[in-house]
């Protein structure tokens, strides 16, 4: 069995230069981030780690991550139990106004890579003479027991502004599912992942699934969890399951070295808030500019793969 996961990490920054005049605005966006919050950012979400390792008897062999700033905050997480150094990592720089990127991690005993890139979107802005620019979509090539797993991560544009950015997820998903059409009609495994700001039964996600004919390509396991009540993160009093892994028709054939047996939400009451209003949410590290010293606002995600 493998695991392969995906988590929106909720602002992982390096701490903000100190001292800060007070007119001065942080370069994290977050209040008063210092050394002391981010040492204990980057312990709590290693202990996620550990507590999806102690519930599955394993690590996840892939992790996408989203809201992560530089390379550097993941190679001060990777160093950490239970990563213990034997992760590497696949990142690029992206050009969102933030500093807010995607990034994978994966174990370096199981897995190659055999290349990767950032794939950038540029929109026209019709306010200004520029263009407006949104995180990347990350994508990597990695060889497992000599089967090759092309792997997308995404954090799509927010909701916000009565969901002025829709039709920037729309272009992205349109541009992402004509790549994953090509590689899936070749024949090969494909998995996109990510925090695509809609839930699975959103018209988007939906049609990224099927082909130009409207054959079925892909599969999307949180459509199933979704109708159930299972939920990722939460805004004000409504639940939502941003967060998904869509997997090639590939994974389904019982024959192929990875197939899939399961999809979940890892919502450990240890990583859980236990405030009266807020029970069974996840604990997250701020609410607005008040920190609470959780974990982050989403719950990670994860696919059950088995191995032949």
């Amino acid at each position: 069995m493998e695991l392969f996961s995906f988590y929106n990490v909720e602002n992982l920054f390096l701490p903000d230069p100190y001292p800060m005049h007070k007119l001065d605005p942080s370069i994290s966006g977050l209040k008063n981030w210092d050394e002391r919050k981010y040492k204990i950012k980057l312990h709590k979400i290693a202990y996620v780690f550990q507590l999806i390792k102690e519930e599955n008897g394993i690590l996840p062999f892939i992790i996408g991550l989203s809201e992560v700033s530089g390379k550097e905050v993941l190679e001060d997480l990777v160093q950490l139990k239970p990563f213990n150094s034997e992760y590497g990592i696949v990142h690029y720089n992206s050009r969102d106004e933030r500093k807010v990127d995607v990034a994978m991690l994966y174990d370096k005993n199981k897995v190659e890579i055999i290349e990767s890139e950032a794939i950038t979107f540029f929109f026209e802005n019709q306010n200004t003479e520029n263009y407006d620019t949104t995180r990347d979509v990350l994508y990597a090539v990695l060889k497992y027991k000599k089967e090759i797993v092309n792997v997308f991560v995404a954090h799509l544009p927010s909701k916000r502004e009565k969901d002025i950015n829709r039709p920037k997820r729309v272009f992205i998903l349109n541009e992402i599912r004509k790549r994953m059409q090509r590689l899936a009609n070749a024949g090969e495994h494909v998995v996109l992942c990510g925090d695509f700001n809609e839930n699975p039964d959103d018209e988007n996600l939906v049609k990224i699934l099927y082909g130009n004919s409207h054959e079925k390509v892909f599969e999307n396991p949180f459509q199933q969890l979704f109708s159930t009540g299972n939920y990722s993160t939460f805004h004000y009093k409504s639940g939502l399951l941003f967060d998904q892994i869509i997997l090639s028709e590939s994974f389904f054939k019982e024959d192929n070295v990875l197939h899939f047996q399961d999809a979940g939400i890892f919502r450990s009451e240890k990583i859980s808030s236990r405030d009266k209003k807020s029970r069974g949410r996840p604990f997250r590290t701020y609410s607005g500019t008040r920190y609470l010293g959780g974990y982050s606002d989403h719950f990670p995600v994860y696919v059950t793969l088995g191995k032949v």
